[in-house]
């Protein structure tokens, strides 16, 4: 499928790009539905624009009728450093006028297994239903340097079309075990970003978007939404090899 590809000189200069751009969505989408739900990423590129989210539209009032998801969440508790809520509560949720019932967060610290089927739960009772699969608004993803996006590795690409709406993954060098949305679910939302950083990134973005044979051991090159629009925003380190 055809992608919205943008690139930016700079990580900060992405990051302040997409922040504006994800504002524009939710007030736009608001005013067509009564509530806007967003998946977000963990990871290091989403810390920056976690940041300008807080320094800059903390006040909005659009902040109203969202919730909030996430694509993956690794098995710690939530003041863990590692905890993907934790880090997108410090940088910016408890900072801007979001509604504690729009914040949705994988509870790292319970039983994967169980866990995993009481999220899934928690998505389906709040955001619109496609084809009997949640689908929701905008799902935010990171790319891994080896292809890897949300928690769905090369070589587990069973995630990619499991029935479920989460599963639990396996980190393949730090066996660290971590929630995630399944393929499936992430293709039937209706926008998907990818947001990526970083020279290290190059080769695999170069991989993604010109298909070779060796993409298909990507997990990020299967994703393609089935009703929406797929984007990605690249600084010119992680888009080098493409322009």
């Amino acid at each position: 499928m055809k992608s919205d590809i943008k690139i930016f000189s700079t990580p900060e200069e992405l990051a302040r790009s997409f922040a504006s751009w994800l504002m524009d969505f939710i007030a736009e989408t608001g005013k067509r539905q009564s509530s806007v739900t967003i998946a977000l990423p963990g990871g290091n590129t989403p810390r920056l624009f976690f940041s300008i989210l807080a320094e800059k539209y903390s006040a909005t009032q659009e902040w109203g009728n969202v919730h909030i998801f996430w694509g993956d969440e690794r098995c710690v508790p939530p003041d863990d450093p590692e905890s993907n809520y934790g880090e997108a509560y410090e940088l910016f949720l408890k900072k801007i006028n979001l509604p504690a019932a729009g914040i949705h967060r994988i509870m790292g610290e319970e039983d994967p297994d169980n866990e995993a089927l009481r999220y899934s739960d928690e998505i389906k009772n709040n955001t619109r239903s496609r084809n009997a699969l949640p689908a929701l608004d905008l799902i935010i993803l990171g790319l891994g340097n080896d292809g890897h996006t949300a928690s769905i590795f090369p070589g587990k690409m069973a995630l990619l079309d499991s029935e479920k709406i989460c599963g639990v993954a396996v980190h393949p060098d730090t066996g660290q075990k971590r929630i995630t949305l399944t393929g499936r679910v992430i293709n039937n939302a209706d926008n998907i970003v990818f947001l990526v950083t970083g020279e290290n990134k190059a080769r695999v973005i170069q991989d993604v978007l010109i298909p070779t044979r060796a993409s298909v051991l990507y997990p990020a090159s299967h994703i393609a939404p089935q009703y929406g629009k797929l984007f990605w925003f690249l600084d010119k380190g992680a888009a080098r090899l493409i322009l």
